[in-house]
């Protein structure tokens, strides 16, 4: 399963770094896109433990529609 969640306050490479991290570490092995300009992080695996890793790397996830 394929999710897309928009980042809004994923600002810059250190955010991007941040949130690679930590669904690296929820997801192992999950494949992890991350579009900066855009904001958006698309992940491959569990939705919600994805969610809840960006939650934990302190930053703020909402589903794109």
């Amino acid at each position: 399963m394929t999710t897309t969640f928009n980042v809004p306050d994923m600002t810059c490479g250190h955010c991007e770094k941040s949130v690679r991290s930590a669904l690296g570490e929820a997801l192992p092995g999950a494949a992890v896109t991350v579009d900066l300009d855009a904001k958006r992080v698309t992940v491959e695996g569990d939705a919600a433990r994805a969610e809840e890793a960006i939650w934990d790397a302190g930053y703020t996830p909402e589903k794109a529609a």
